[in-house]
């Protein structure tokens, strides 16, 4: 198998069209009568990762430079509207392949996992927030990192120390993260209680005596720099050689995956487009790994 952009699209195609054939009931629903679509999910799904991975961040120019450049993957391709109306509906899809591509990788089964939140900005100016339609799940918070409020959502994330994404969730800017982490490990308990000795790292906002002993009760040990006031913590030494791993990932989705300029409107708008930058994180390292690379994470065969 080659790593380029072609070679990965097609091998994507071809594992969710393998996985719809075996669950049907996947696919975005449609109704039993009517004209069918001449784009299959397959290969909608396709061109979601293609767009995220060469950083198209405008649906309409997308769909321009895939009838230019790319009819010898897809013969036929709708026009923008269609396009954005089938990618929102098929956010469930998008999730399911994310789950199953990276579930085929040789680090699905690691026992350090990482965990953090960066902020999914949606909109600037005091108009838009008045009007948006995303008013009530986005919110004001801060961004430490840049030592400024922002007006938006937080990407919740929890992967390998190779960047696989494991389960992660999109809530209002101010939403506590660890409230949010014992949500996403209460959502799938099968998760944990197949890793017995799973050992999670995180920043020093998580945590407090009840939340470590909540995620201790999911078998896990949660390592994460001794805050101020706070006699030394004896794990304090594996810490800060890994600490730089969850901010080079969300590097991953700020800088080469475009996931501050993601466009959307609407809550289904903002949720298609960052499952799309997910699903091209999780193809490229599927496909990495499955072609031998010696770096997981790269994109860089692919984003040209």
């Amino acid at each position: 198998m080659k790593t380029e952009l072609d070679s990965l699209a097609t091998a994507l195609y071809v594992k969710t069209d393998d996985l719809l054939k075996a669950s049907p009931h996947l696919a975005p629903w449609r109704p039993a009568v009517g004209i069918a679509p001449r784009l299959t999910d397959a290969e909608l799904i396709t061109l979601a990762m293609m767009q995220a991975m060469l950083g198209f961040t405008s649906e309409a120019k997308w769909v321009r430079h895939a009838r230019s450049h790319l009819r010898h993957l897809f013969p036929y391709l709708p026009q923008q509207p269609g396009y954005n109306k089938r990618l929102r509906k098929a956010a469930e899809l998008l999730r399911r392949v994310v789950r199953l591509l990276a579930a085929d990788t040789s680090v699905w089964s690691d026992d350090v996992w990482i965990v953090d939140s960066t902020p999914v900005e949606c909109g600037r100016s005091r108009e838009t927030v008045k009007r948006s339609d995303l008013a009530g799940w986005a919110e004001y918070g801060y961004c430490a990192s840049h030592s400024r409020y922002f007006w938006g959502l937080r990407l919740h994330l929890v992967c390998t120390l190779q960047g696989l994404p494991i389960v992660f969730a999109l809530t209002g800017a101010k939403a506590d993260e660890r409230e949010t982490l014992l949500d996403l490990l209460a959502s799938e308990p099968h998760l944990v209680t197949a890793r017995p000795g799973q050992t999670l790292i995180g920043d020093k906002n998580y945590f407090g005596r009840d939340f470590e002993h909540q995620v201790a009760q999911h078998g896990i040990r949660l390592l994460r720099p001794t805050r101020k006031g706070e006699p030394e913590r004896p794990d304090a030494c594996l810490f800060k050689p890994l600490r730089q791993v969850i901010e080079s990932v969300n590097e991953t989705f700020k800088g080469q995956l475009d996931l501050e300029r993601h466009h959307g409107r609407t809550p289904a708008g903002v949720i298609a487009r960052v499952m799309q930058r997910i699903l091209a994180l999780t193809a490229a390292i599927w496909h990495n790994d499955h072609t031998g690379q010696p770096v997981l994470r790269s994109l860089t065969a692919y984003d040209h």
